[in-house]
């Protein structure tokens, strides 16, 4: 590992200097794609360097221990082995994490569908529950939040909203929601108190460079029509909302948010690109091996992967059996306690794999 972790200090190293190349710098993509490498060893590099300024500390106050010292002074340098020892083992450990495969997509912004299921009414109101809890988790993480699409309807929900999440590393965070959610509680129509079961799906997807998904302008067959819905005067007035649709594929996308066409067509071209680059990517995960899927679930949408429970304010993930009796906390948008365990649980199998 520490022949691994000194060719990535001096890649790291490397890089300091191509970016500080006036060829490099005039270049517009060798440039994003150093820096955008280099940010990826910056905190590997940081935590090897600890480790090397700690072994280095570790092996000199050994060192004095072989010298005659008053026994005072040799108390002193043991208390220090002792805690310079404890630090290295965490350095290690920690440095074990950060070498793990990194998933590529980690560090990209998403978007999200979430669209109401099973439940009618009552599901449309959940998944406008999760928008929302999105949102409050976003803007908690220091992210960016934009809404693409909304179909909303009359009781204040969503049958389907698409959604950008902008801001560093919230792909690492937020694929782990992809799946249904479901939840249970006495919707505000139920007279007789009952408990109604409904269910939400949410998908996640990396947003797709240009780069990464070619798309040609003679694959896409554009439509336009008059918005619906809120939107001001402007609505059924023009034709701004904007559907597209990817021939290759089947894949459609129409986005009407915006008043200009232009603007509706800039976003829908971004959730197109996300589904066709998604589309791909699940393909290539069906050819793994069973047994190289993540132990937090299979990422199939219709697996049930969390359950809301209202009579007793508990949020259970079915993928590490967590629950948490914090159900209006999570709905809040406090969701780093479960996501930082879908993390140690995704880190853990890894090291389980390597292991083997």
């Amino acid at each position: 590992m520490i022949e691994r972790l000194q060719t990535l200090e001096d890649r790291y190293e490397k890089l300091n200097e191509l970016l500080s190349d006036p060829e490099v710098i005039s270049d517009t993509n060798k440039l994003r794609e150093y820096s955008k490498e280099q940010s990826g060893l910056q905190e590997t590099v940081a935590a090897y360097r600890e480790y090397k300024d700690v072994t280095s500390q570790l092996d000199d106050a050994k060192a004095m221990l072989e010298d005659k010292l008053d026994n005072e002074m040799a108390e002193m340098v043991k208390e220090e082995i002792n805690e310079l020892s404890e630090q290295k083992v965490d350095l290690e450990e920690r440095l074990k994490i950060l070498m793990l495969p990194k998933d590529p997509n980690d560090d990209k912004n998403v978007i999200m569908e979430v669209r109401g299921a099973a439940g009618g009414d009552e599901a449309s109101l959940f998944a406008g529950d999760l928008y929302r809890m999105y949102s409050r988790y976003a803007e908690q993480q220091g992210w960016k939040t934009e809404v693409i699409e909304a179909n909303s309807n009359d009781v204040g929900g969503f049958k389907e909203i698409i959604f950008m999440v902008s801001g560093e590393r919230a792909y690492s965070k937020l694929k782990f929601e992809n799946g249904a959610h479901r939840v249970q509680r006495v919707p505000e129509t139920e007279s007789g108190g009952r408990i109604h079961t409904s269910t939400a799906t949410v998908v996640v997807m990396p947003e797709a460079e240009e780069v990464e998904v070619e798309v040609h302008d003679k694959d896409i067959r554009v439509d336009t029509f008059a918005s619906s819905g809120p939107g001001g005067q402007s609505v059924n007035t023009t034709m701004s909302a904007v559907r597209l649709t990817h021939e290759p594929t089947g894949i459609v996308v129409s986005c009407q948010d915006e008043k200009s066409q232009i603007k509706n067509k800039e976003k829908a071209m971004k959730v197109l690109r996300a589904r066709i680059y998604d589309k791909f990517q699940r393909e290539a995960q069906e050819e793994l091996d069973e047994s190289r899927k993540s132990a937090v679930g299979t990422g199939d949408r219709s697996e049930r992967i969390r359950t809301y429970n209202f009579p007793q304010t508990r949020v259970t993930d079915h993928r590490i059996g967590l629950t948490l009796q914090k159900l209006d906390q999570i709905l809040q948008g406090n969701m780093s306690e479960i996501i930082d365990a879908l993390l140690i649980e995704e880190q853990t199998k890894k090291l389980e794999s390597i292991g083997e």
